[in-house]
């Protein structure tokens, strides 16, 4: 996947080293929650993607079905989200088989498809929100439904369940206290070990 090689290759070494040049304080505040951090950028990341879909879908072939536009556009970055969580979030943790692993993951994720899609469903299915509005009142109740209150819901839900499910803490690898590192060399972890990360 030539995005993804992107992500990989140039973004994530250039976050990591952006992270060891903060001060010594900070950068053990970024550490002990790095997961978190991490989590939220994969999530800002997929949340754009997902807009830009379901608005492309929504206001073009699927204009009268919204909650199928949302449905699609949350399938499709839930397969953004796995690969970037997989591969950089949660990197240090798991150790799962890999299809065991994205089994997990994406019944986690399918679950959070319909957090995020039910206020969007309530607002168009049993309150008919979309009968006298406008375009551009459309866009905002679309907006408010499905990426606020159900973007809230399916965030909180999915960091807890991929963390004791998906990515479990007991099957933890590279550094314990918080190396960004998949393989961290012998020093890194003996600095890890020693407070000084």
């Amino acid at each position: 996947m030539p995005g993804f090689c992107f992500v990989h290759s140039d973004l994530v070494p250039l976050i990591d080293e952006l992270i060891a040049r903060l001060p010594a304080p900070v950068r053990r505040l970024v550490l002990r929650h790095h997961e978190l951090i991490k989590f939220a950028m994969v999530g800002g990341t997929t949340f754009v993607f997902d807009l830009a879909v379901f608005y492309s879908l929504s206001l073009t072939i699927l204009e009268s079905k919204p909650v199928i536009a949302k449905v699609i556009a949350g399938v499709l970055a839930t397969i953004l989200s796995y690969i970037l969580n997989r591969e950089w979030a949660f990197k240090n943790r798991g150790g799962r088989e890999r299809h065991h692993e994205a089994l997990l993951f994406f019944l986690i994720s399918g679950i959070g498809v319909v957090l995020q899609a039910a206020p969007l469903y309530i607002g168009n299915n049993v309150f008919d929100m979309r009968a006298n509005l406008s375009v551009s009142e459309v866009v905002v109740v679309d907006f408010v439904l499905g990426y606020i209150i159900g973007n809230l819901l399916q965030m909180a839900f999915r960091f807890w369940a991929l963390r004791k499910f998906a990515f479990p803490e007991e099957l933890l690898h590279g550094g314990e206290a918080g190396s960004t590192d998949l393989h961290p060399s012998i020093a890194d972890l003996n600095d890890e070990e020693l407070g000084h990360a």
